[in-house]
């Protein structure tokens, strides 16, 4: 991410405005919030509309790059099977033609862009396995202790209110609002796996693994309450057990898909540092990196889709949500020269180490068709999970390419030895904030709350950070429902 330019909005030491554009409705943020936005206010016959973003590319966290050999992401990388309740993110994904029909009413998914088998592996006591449950080496406990566990999830999956809503469900809005869970946000995932007397070592790796894949948070640090919605919101009630949608360049390709009929709304290099409310419109003050030049658009709506840390310092009655918590990240993509990854058991879309330092690599030519590829692209990730994540973050910036490159090799040559002598390159992407990571106390904090809201009917809200999950289903509603909201009024 651009954060250099991101940080002037400290010092907003732009200069003077020297042109003015009105607009109806001004979308502040092109990541998948704001794009789901723009898409949306087409739908419902709106065409007056910008959507102004600070980086030169669009997607925010499903944002891609490219070399010679295949596209990859710069961060997220899959979309789970939504649940069959989900109509309207089921509707986009039958426009961008992902599920090509319905049969009784059941999706029907392009084969081609589900995970290809072998889909997951793990490289646990010197040896790969499918799959990432741990199974080499477990102890009679252990193996209870997962099954406890999965019943325990699976438990939590079904489990309905009164008014036969899920009490976790993925978008979070269509779910219960039943105070009966609301406990869980008080203690840590470590905290809650102690109280069922889970306390096996291989169950705490895969949990943690689990929480900073979601989260950037692993089981000491993150809320409980978030860490059981990642094994209890999704349902699965398709027949396509535990699959998932990815492409090479990840969640790359959906955000292309939102931008359809929407791109020659988007200006780029446009970072928004003021906002006013004057009489009947919002002035809002745009430095544009590329021309060096202030723009004041004026509109009668104003839809900020930024992340919190962010529109603080757009909006004074924001500066105090000091609750909002992001985890540092960074991805690190590797092209490989002639070099054979499958070991002991194929090379697989995801690929990950027992106790390794990261989350693992993507093999990101998994889904070509052509599986034979002399030259193999893949993508490492790091996520820094910390009680302090304004310290790592600050670590993170200071890290040079030499020190990351250390630490990625270290990790890797757990599973490939000396695998440094087959790269021919190495593309590291740092995320100074990937993503909000929930804390115990925020998903059901005042402060979450308070930042849904705007004391001006003109002005709105919506990222992924205000329900606290950070996945691409809740940045696709934010921007469906913020728009709906905004045109029925």
């Amino acid at each position: 991410m651009n954060h250099i330019l991101g940080h002037r909005l400290w010092a907003k030491d732009f200069p003077k405005v020297t042109k003015e554009i009105e607009v109806d409705f001004l979308i502040i943020g092109a990541g998948i919030s704001g794009l789901s936005a723009a898409r949306q206010l087409k739908k419902r016959g709106v065409e007056d509309f910008l959507v102004v973003e600070m980086e030169t590319t669009t997607g925010g966290n499903s944002n891609f790059g490219q070399n010679k050999y295949s596209n990859y992401p710069l961060g997220a990388h899959y979309l789970p099977l939504p649940n069959f309740e989900d109509k309207t993110l089921l509707e986009f994904l039958f426009e961008s033609k992902i599920i090509t029909h319905f049969e009784n009413g059941k999706p029907i998914f392009d084969e081609n862009q589900l995970c290809f088998d072998p889909k997951e592996r793990l490289f646990i006591r010197n040896n790969w396995q499918e799959d990432l449950i741990p199974k080499f080496g477990l102890s009679n406990e252990a193996e209870v202790q997962f099954e406890r566990f999965f019943a325990l999830m699976n438990e939590l999956k079904e489990s309905k209110d009164d008014q036969g809503l899920y009490h976790f469900m993925l978008p979070l809005h269509m779910g219960s609002k039943s105070d009966k869970f609301k406990y869980l946000d008080d203690m840590t995932m470590k905290e809650w796996l102690l109280c069922q007397q889970l306390q096996n070592e291989d169950l705490f790796w895969y949990v943690d693994y689990c929480c900073k894949d979601d989260f950037g948070l692993g089981i000491e640090f993150v809320s409980a309450w978030a860490g059981v919605f990642y094994f209890a919101a999704r349902k699965h009630n398709t027949s396509y057990t535990d699959s998932v949608l990815t492409w090479p360049e990840g969640n790359g390709r959906l955000k292309q898909h939102l931008e359809v009929g929407v791109k020659d709304h988007i200006k780029t290099q446009q970072l928004a540092f003021d906002v006013e409310n004057q009489n009947d419109k919002i002035e809002v003050k745009v430095f544009d990196d590329h021309l060096q030049e202030t723009i004041l658009y004026k509109t009668k709506q104003l839809i900020c889709c930024t992340p919190t840390f962010v529109s603080s310092y757009l909006f004074s009655d924001r500066k105090n949500l000091k609750s909002f918590d992001y985890a540092p990240w960074f991805t690190a993509t590797l092209t490989l020269g002639p070099v054979d990854l499958n070991d002991s058991y194929p090379l697989c879309w995801d690929n990950v180490i027992h106790q390794g330092q990261g989350l693992g690599y993507i093999y990101n030519q998994h889904q070509s068709l052509a599986q034979v590829q002399e030259h193999k692209v893949i993508t490492y990730y790091y996520a820094f999970s910390s009680s302090n994540s304004k310290k790592v973050r600050k670590k993170l910036y200071a890290m040079k390419e030499e020190e990351l490159k250390k630490l990625i090799f270290e990790d890797l040559n757990k599973a490939h030895p000396n695998i440094e002598q087959h790269v021919i390159s190495v593309s590291i992407f740092k995320l100074g904030h990937g993503m909000v990571s929930p804390r115990p106390g925020f998903i059901f904090g005042e402060e979450k709350k308070r930042a849904t809201l705007s004391n001006d009917a003109k002005i709105h809200f919506a990222h992924s950070d205000l329900s606290g999950i950070s996945v691409f289903e809740e940045a696709f509603h934010q921007g469906v429902n913020v728009v709906n909201k905004i045109v029925n009024s």
